[in-house]
């Protein structure tokens, strides 16, 4: 199994999500997150003073997976969430070694 860690632009997520949910996936955590990495921060004006903002809004992604589908997630996610500009984010992806449902017990397979 894999676990996914996916960093895009908020303007992105709804064609990401749409295209996990065309392709059959279900169960997925998202969190609305801050970084910054080549692109870096923006200024804006507040109250007419200029502000440095170092930090990005992002959207982050946690999949979990069979690792044979992996390679076909990451393509569908990149195809998606592409803009062609710096900062559209990462995917990350984790070995991991067992999923247990909380309610039944279940692990492995039968837990996701």
């Amino acid at each position: 199994m894999i676990k996914m860690e996916v960093i895009i632009r908020p303007a992105r997520f709804e064609a990401v999500k749409q295209a996990l949910v065309k392709r059959g996936l279900h169960g997925l955590t998202v969190s609305e997150v801050k970084g910054f990495g080549k692109q870096g921060g923006h200024k804006e004006i507040y109250r007419g003073s200029k502000l440095q903002v170092d930090f990005n809004p992002k959207v982050k992604l946690e999949i979990v997976l069979e690792r044979e589908k992996a390679q076909e997630v990451v393509d569908l996610i990149r195809e998606a969430a592409v803009t062609g500009e710096v900062g559209d984010g990462k995917i990350f992806l984790y070995p991991l070694t067992d999923v247990i449902r909380i309610r039944t017990g279940e692990s492995g397979r039968a837990a996701m």
